[in-house]
């Protein structure tokens, strides 16, 4: 008779978790399904690719945040280069909903000066002296016109571009360790190691030219244009301190370190020279 309450008590307590199970609607044996989902999908994930987003030779509309650096930044091209093939100048402002031209130039060199046919040598059979004298005339005269052209013609553009001393020094962008080296097939950059809300710093003086999330696989990020051959990108911040077109030092703190648009706190940092990338160990200095 002693047993008949501690049994009543366990079938009370059975009907208990029994009720208590129907009611939340899980399953017993996975009581925290999410601890196990996504898992797989992280490990299957592979490595950021930070090439080009934008196909060359496709229109592109001009979306609200662009630039013409930024998509010129997608389309692995020199902005100077995107912009001539849409007659932009300088300043090189766009606008929503302007329609941009990708593809590169038609070459025009064979359609340009058509030969004179051979049978004009035939029609005039007995020149004149009179018409002698008028063609040398005539090619003395171009050929004046042509030295007068080609030494009238500037070259100071392409010296400015391919001047070097416009950036005397570089410097890290960031303390932290290199957790991921350039690779000119797939990342066109270095990832930098760090902790949440570390200081991002401008490697050189020059201007923001991009601040934003519009560039897919960047996260927010910062474009700084440091001269007409070098722009420097800034990946993955927490916070952007500056904003576009405002000037920047070299070594000033221009955002936060971060994890937007990835799974790991880091900075994804690139150099472009006229647009393509390049390893940017090349250029900073060598740490001790």
């Amino acid at each position: 008779m002693a047993k008949k309450p501690a049994m009543r008590l366990l079938a009370i307590t059975t009907l208990q978790l029994m009720w208590l199970a129907g009611c939340t609607g899980t399953d017993p044996d996975n009581l925290r399904p999410w601890e196990n989902a996504g898992q797989s999908d992280v490990r299957t994930v592979e490595p950021k690719s930070y090439g080009s987003r934008l196909e060359e030779g496709k229109p592109y509309r001009v979306a609200k945040g662009d630039t013409l650096y930024s998509i010129a930044f997608r389309l692995g091209i020199d902005f100077r280069e995107l912009a001539a093939r849409n007659g932009i100048q300088s300043p090189y402002i766009i606008k929503v909903g302007q329609m941009l031209r990708t593809a590169k130039p038609a070459a025009q060199s064979a359609k340009k000066e058509p030969r004179t046919p051979k049978t004009t040598p035939n029609v005039t059979a007995k020149p004149s002296p009179t018409v002698k004298k008028s063609n040398k005339s005539d090619s003395k005269q171009s050929k004046v016109t042509s030295v007068t052209k080609s030494s009238s013609k500037p070259k100071p553009p392409s010296a400015s571009v391919n001047n070097p001393q416009s950036v005397s020094r570089w410097r890290w962008p960031s303390a932290g360790k290199i957790v991921r080296t350039y690779s000119s097939n797939r990342h066109k950059g270095i990832d930098i190691a760090g902790k949440r809300g570390d200081p991002v710093r401008a490697v050189a003086s020059g201007k923001v030219v991009y601040a934003g999330t519009g560039v897919t696989g960047y996260g927010s990020l910062l474009i700084i244009k440091h001269n007409d051959t070098y722009l420097s990108a800034y990946g993955h911040n927490e916070r952007l301190l500056v904003s576009e077109n405002m000037n920047i030092q070299a070594g000033q703190q221009i955002a936060t370190m971060g994890s937007s648009g990835t799974d790991t706190v880091k900075l994804h940092f690139e150099l472009r020279r006229r647009g393509q990338p390049i390893d940017p160990l090349t250029l900073l200095p060598r740490r001790r």
